[in-house]
């Protein structure tokens, strides 16, 4: 399109003022809030449901059903990426936020396991697909040098919505039942949807991509963004893609996935069974879903500390410092002590934890150019969930075996892999500057 032919989105951005970039990091963030609610509230009323053999539910099909969410996500995390680059971001991210909460409604109103798994299994496939979306906008409607703490900032959404999580369950869970908890957290959606539909900004950079030179130029003025050419080849719908593999790019997109891997098997398996293993560990259920809000109330904090780190010293040493003393917190979690010194571990060990993922994701975000960021973000999350989805599995079958403390060791184990992985992700992207030389 030439900047002569204006469209009605150049019509309509042409006289606005200079937007604000912090208005769109805050529609990302209510949006990631709503993921995160979703996400973890599955977590929360699993003691209730499983006590009550809700459905039918014992704690290894609990652990399947978890599992179908996390392969929902890999779904979603995969095909986001590339989807924005065809039908746009903006788009993107309202389908994916219309599908997780007409999931969340039907999994509340389900009549069997079945059921209830399969929404389980949607919902996953929505909330996947808005999460690399929310954090490409982020990094894109944010100066270079503040990317990280862009990130943080967007993922403390996520924790938000997972230390509310358990405030809902119980609040309602007791009195009104485990359906009207997932039910009252699809509200939110209902009300903040048509916000972000009519304030929410396309991507300049995709709109460049696509073509639409002038949206993208006006569009970049408004908000104040940088507008980089994109590349020769950007017509390829699978060129980005294929940018993971290319020029020795492969080892380092490799590493990055096993670090990703790590990091989703600890999030979503310490995050889904958390409550239930300190209930087996004798502690009270009012204790263990606490345990949980003070563990994603952590995440809030670690969100921030992390990503203003990242941007001084770089994410991939965040990332390799913060799994390393995630083990150390994680394993400290089955030890006994006493009910305060074990909440102040638990908000440790979510602080580096959550974050420590994050930090992944700035990782590849900073590592890749406008263009093929969601693309390499979808798919580092992609992969990552195969961790997402073995880490609620082995937690659902350690305790129907009888043996929930060794979950902490277990995911001890993988915060170290994690760090390991990072760091040989360093050394492949050193070892190929120096060979570039």
């Amino acid at each position: 399109m030439s900047s002569s032919a204006a469209s009605p989105l150049a019509q309509a951005t042409g006289t606005a003022t200079r937007r604000s970039r912090t208005a769109v990091i805050a529609l990302c963030w209510g949006l990631v809030l709503l993921d995160g609610i979703d996400t973890f509230i599955y977590g929360s009323v699993l003691p209730k449901m499983l006590g009550g053999h809700s459905l039918g539910l014992t704690p290894d099909t609990a652990g399947t059903i978890g599992s179908y969410a996390n392969f929902g996500m890999l779904l979603g995390t995969i095909l986001s990426g590339m989807a924005s680059n065809w039908i746009g971001r903006r788009v993107t991210v309202f389908v994916s936020v219309v599908i997780f909460t007409l999931a969340t409604l039907g999994t509340g109103w389900s009549q069997s396991s079945g059921q209830f798994g399969s929404f389980r299994f949607v919902c996953g496939f929505g909330l996947g697909a808005l999460l690399p979306i929310a954090i490409s906008y982020g990094m894109e409607f944010t100066s270079r040098g503040r990317r990280a703490l862009a990130t943080g900032v967007i993922m403390t959404a996520h924790q938000t919505g997972g230390a509310l999580a358990p405030l809902i369950a119980l609040w309602l869970v007791d009195d009104h039942g485990w359906r009207t908890t997932f039910i009252a957290s699809a509200i939110p959606a209902l009300i903040l949807l048509p916000v972000a539909f009519k304030l929410l900004p396309e991507s300049p950079t995709n709109l460049l991509t696509r073509g639409r030179r002038a949206d993208a130029e006006l569009l970049a003025a408004d908000y104040g963004t940088e507008l980089a050419e994109p590349k020769a080849n950007s017509g390829d719908k699978l060129d980005a893609l294929r940018n993971l593999f290319r020029r020795g790019q492969w080892s380092t997109t490799l590493c990055f996935w096993l670090t990703s891997f790590a990091g989703l098997l600890l999030v979503y398996g310490v995050g889904q069974w958390l409550p239930k293993i300190m209930v087996d560990l004798g502690h009270d259920t009012g204790d263990s879903l606490l345990f949980s809000t003070s563990l994603n109330v952590g995440g809030i904090c670690g969100m921030l500390i992390a990503g203003r780190t990242a941007d001084r010293i770089g994410p991939r040493k965040v990332v390799i410092a913060w799994f390393a003393l995630t083990a150390v917190f994680v394993h400290l979690m089955g030890v006994q002590m006493s009910v305060g010194v074990l909440y102040a571990v638990v908000f440790f060990a979510g602080l580096l934890l959550f974050s420590g993922q994050t930090m992944v994701y700035a990782t590849v975000g900073t590592h890749h150019n406008d263009e093929d960021r969601p693309t390499a973000l979808g798919w580092v999350s992609g992969m990552g969930r195969f961790g997402a989805i073995f880490g609620p599995w082995i937690g659902g079958a350690l305790i129907e075996a009888g043996n929930a403390g060794i979950g902490f060791t277990m995911y001890a184990c993988a915060a170290l892999f994690g760090a390991l992985m990072m760091a040989a992700a360093a050394l492949t992207i050193k070892t190929r500057t120096a060979a570039a030389v």
